[in-house]
């Protein structure tokens, strides 16, 4: 019932449609910025006024990198108090504002000052988008949902793809990363205008009357019924030691080693796949045809995982995914007949990217709604590390010239993503005191 005493409309996807079609909008931009420094990296190299060489392009990115890991770890502790929607704001901002830093740079040292910039919002805004995705979406749906808003991240990366070589061949790279300040003038009048924010956040900040009524219009749960996030900087540390409590004491370090495993295999395949290929005895074109493949199956991968974890749980199929994952690089590890080395890669593509996203998934369903941001921010933030690890492991291996120790490498880190997901029920079942967090176990069941 709401404060009025009118019955609450049944939460479907068609009530929340506008808060997952933000969150995908919003995550679309992330990807695409993401994937616009590899798309333009030929015209960086062979720009002789910017001063790039492959060991300085490294580094920009490896900025990157870290930008996007402190805004994860900073924006999942600060939006429960601060509220989800202003930092989904200031992550698109932060990324575009990136992007302009990057069109007008005159050299390698502003250039990687912007990327750190861009940075910042992209690794912000992740843990942000699955926070509002995991409260908003219906019952029983949120995988699929959480699944359906991570195709945007592929869509954006294509999209990236596309504008790179539309656009630098004949206009210079600066075109394509002034593309990159459209996020800012398209998605954020969009978000300040239509974007709701969390009822639990109105009502920790006194605004009772808007808190339900946001519950109301999109059949969220009473309010009151939600543990409120604390002010504060003390707030902010507690809310970090609440997630080494109870039930989660054990599953949390768990979840940073399954986000980093996966990270490590969505940054190091994504970075190395056509070089390892052509290791492998590939053609250059058949080469970049893998890459076009392996994100086509990430994207289908979404929704089929996303609809999988809704009926088993997001740990089962995160395990599993892990697995198939594991099977297909070790497979790579052989010459196979084009057609079939397509497909296998098609598959992994699949498995790979959302292994990772039902790791999210998961979390979301592991911590309380109060520490669902928080736990989330430091999943992906942690995470990032495999993300920094991936592509410079996947360096080393094809520096050494054994592309089936690449596949190897890759493969265990698969396995390694695998125990650790496969252990979170049993670490809540070591249930502390005062615990608040639900029963994955009992949910995946």
């Amino acid at each position: 019932m709401t404060a009025s005493g009118a019955a609450r409309p049944a939460r479907s996807f068609k009530t929340v449609a506008v808060v997952i079609a933000l969150c995908w909008l919003a995550v679309f931009f992330d990807g695409m910025d993401v994937n616009i420094y590899g798309a333009v990296m030929p015209h960086l190299l062979d720009d002789p006024g910017l001063g790039f060489s492959p060991a300085l392009a490294g580094t920009a990115g490896s900025w990157t990198t870290f930008g996007m890991l402190i805004g994860a770890l900073a924006a999942g502790t600060m939006t429960d108090v601060w509220g989800r929607k202003p930092l989904v704001t200031c992550s698109i901002v932060l990324f575009s504002l990136g992007s302009a830093v990057c069109a007008l740079a005159p050299g390698v040292a502003v250039f990687g000052a912007g990327r750190f910039v861009s940075g910042l919002g992209l690794g912000g805004l992740m843990p942000i988008g699955l926070a509002i995705v995991a409260e908003f979406a219906p019952p029983r749906r949120a995988a699929l949902a959480t699944g359906l808003m991570m195709t945007s991240y592929h869509a954006g990366g294509m999209a990236a793809t596309g504008i790179g070589l539309a656009v630098a061949p004949g206009h210079g790279w600066r075109w394509v990363f002034w593309a990159g300040v459209l996020p800012a003038l398209v998605a954020v009048p969009l978000v300040a205008r239509w974007l709701p924010e969390s009822p639990g956040v109105l009502l920790a900040r006194g605004r009772t009357q808007d808190a339900h009524a946001v519950a109301a219009k999109y059949g969220l749960a009473s309010p009151e019924d939600v543990a409120l996030p604390q002010a504060g900087a003390r707030g902010r540390l507690s809310a970090v030691a609440d997630l080494f409590q109870g039930g989660t004491r054990w599953a949390t370090p768990l979840l940073w080693i399954a986000s980093f495993s996966g990270l490590l295999l969505v940054y190091g395949v994504s970075t190395w796949l056509p070089e390892l290929m052509r290791a492998s005895g590939y053609s250059l074109s058949s080469s970049v045809t893998f890459l076009m493949l392996i994100n086509a199956g990430g994207i289908i991968g979404m929704l089929v995982a996303g609809r999988t974890a809704d009926r088993f749980g997001p740990v089962k199929v995160s395990a599993i995914w892990f697995l198939l994952t594991a099977c297909g690089t070790f497979l790579l590890r052989v010459h196979l007949p084009l057609p079939a080395a397509y497909a296998i890669v098609f598959f992994t593509g699949i498995w790979l990217f959302s292994a990772q996203v039902m790791v999210y998934a998961a979390t979301a369903r592991t911590y309380a709604p109060n520490e669902r941001a928080t736990g989330l921010g430091w999943v992906t933030g942690v995470g990032r590390t495999g993300a920094v690890v991936g592509p410079t492991l996947g360096g080393a291996v094809v520096a050494g010239g054994n592309a089936g120790l690449g596949f190897t490498t890759f493969g265990v880190a698969a396995v390694l993503g695998a125990v650790a997901i496969c252990l979170v029920p049993l670490a809540q079942g070591v249930r502390g005191s005062g615990s608040t967090a639900p029963v994955l176990a009992a949910a995946d069941s």
